[in-house]
């Protein structure tokens, strides 16, 4: 596995990134980590799914 140092440079994990202006690279797949589980909840009338490993979220 990477360095945790380097495997979180460039996100901010207490921001939710909205997925229409950062789509996924990998479809259905974490841009920080590439894990595919997700826990997901509405919040603010959004559908919110976050990364279960990293914790990386993006409003669908």
């Amino acid at each position: 596995m990477e360095n945790t140092s380097e495997a979180f440079i460039g996100f901010d994990f207490d921001k939710i990134y909205d997925f229409k202006e950062m789509p996924d690279k990998n479809s259905g797949r974490c841009d920080n980590c590439n894990n595919a589980h997700f826990k997901s909840s509405v919040g603010k009338g959004k559908f919110i799914r976050e990364c279960s490993s990293c914790g990386l979220k993006k409003s669908i």
